[in-house]
């Protein structure tokens, strides 16, 4: 799914005292199955842009342009049926919900979609015996590692199928093996065919030879990384 960000302008608290100016005349095209890492120093806007790349949040100005879809122009209920059908988030610290256990975290998107309960139980198990951790699809997810989650935690994202994963600093709170462990998955991804947006400051990420670009955010302005990373 290629995807078109033209001028786009994101305030938060706009004309307040408080107003931030999260992104400035951004400009950006990817294309179907490519990866792209995008980096900066915190407060750069890319969790901003990340989330208008994922249909979660609407630009101030300019438009957002996915599949030749404009997101800003969706009702609300189609702006969530396009992010339950086609973007599978991976966020910083999993989210995954302690008291439920691995399989249920990993089945929650397909709940609103009306899949039969026996459906869901199939694909989460599939998933984690994918992931190599079936074996705590049972435990809950306060009883299992930090690896074991990012493993879940990219299970819950690719349950529903996406075209595109949005990753924000995925390897944050990883270690050396577990983030190479990562990398690895979204190499199967990519072959896959699946279009990989990764916001990292880990030249572990930026460096790999999955990413096709690497894009530089500062104070709301995106621009090309010149050189080798």
């Amino acid at each position: 799914m290629k995807i078109e960000l033209t001028a786009v302008e994101k305030y938060y608290n706009r004309g307040a005292p408080n107003q931030v100016h999260a992104l400035r005349t951004v400009d950006l095209s990817i294309t179907s199955n490519e990866t792209v890492c995008i980096h900066g120093p915190s407060g750069s806007g890319k969790s901003t842009l990340l989330a208008i790349l994922g249909g979660i949040i609407g630009p101030t100005s300019g438009s957002a342009v996915v599949d030749g879809r404009k997101l800003a122009r969706l009702p609300d209920r189609f702006l969530t049926l396009y992010r339950q059908q086609h973007i599978g988030f991976i966020f910083q610290r999993f989210r995954l919900i302690p008291e439920l256990s691995v399989v249920e975290n990993v089945t929650l998107p397909l709940l609103p979609l009306g899949i039969r309960p026996a459906e869901r139980k199939r694909r989460g198990w599939d998933l984690l015996k994918r992931l190599e951790i079936g074996h705590r699809g049972d435990f809950l997810a306060a009883e299992i590692s930090g690896g074991e989650l990012q493993r879940a935690a990219v299970a819950r994202a690719l349950i529903n199928d996406p075209s595109i994963i949005v990753a924000d600093e995925p390897t944050a709170h990883l270690d050396t093996r577990l983030s190479e462990d990562f990398l690895s998955i979204m190499a199967e991804l990519k072959d896959l065919g699946k279009t990989i947006i990764i916001a990292s400051h880990d030249p572990l990420v930026s460096g790999n030879p999955i990413v096709d670009r690497c894009l530089y955010l500062r104070d709301g302005r995106l621009t090309a990384v010149p050189g080798p990373q």
